[in-house]
């Protein structure tokens, strides 16, 4: 079959971005849980309970092809007992960082304003096993 260069060339990005597109996955939408943990992940976000913590990844929740994933977002330290009416806690840039094999997510997160790092066990359509912090 014979084609101008242009087209041929056109033809064959498009056949390259379509294999990427399709390599793209979402994580599942749903409750994700594990001890310390629940995520709740939307269409276009996810919003995450901690025992004494808050936090929203926004954007598309893809992963790679083997199921990995690196996202953004922020997270926002609570504390027990009462605090002020105009009180807003701070929200601190956060990396979201794991992987999704079949029902079982590994999280880990990193804050933007620390070394330290937590890494989480949840489970797909597991409620999370949450103290929050009264």
């Amino acid at each position: 079959m014979f084609c101008p260069k242009a087209t041929c060339i056109l033809l064959f990005g498009l056949l390259v971005m379509a294999g990427m597109v399709m390599k793209q996955q979402r994580i599942a939408t749903g409750v994700w849980g594990g001890q310390h943990i629940q995520i709740k992940v939307g269409a276009k976000s996810a919003t995450i309970e901690y025992d004494c913590a808050n936090g929203v990844i926004d954007g598309p929740l893809v992963v790679d092809s083997d199921g990995n994933f690196k996202l953004h977002g922020t997270h926002r330290m609570e504390r027990g007992g009462p605090i002020r009416a105009d009180a807003e806690p701070r929200k601190i840039p956060a990396t979201y960082i794991g992987s999704v094999k079949g029902n079982a997510m590994t999280l880990t997160l990193k804050l933007a304003d620390s070394s330290d790092e937590e890494t989480f066990t949840l489970e797909k359509g597991k409620e999370g096993e949450i103290f929050k912090c009264r």
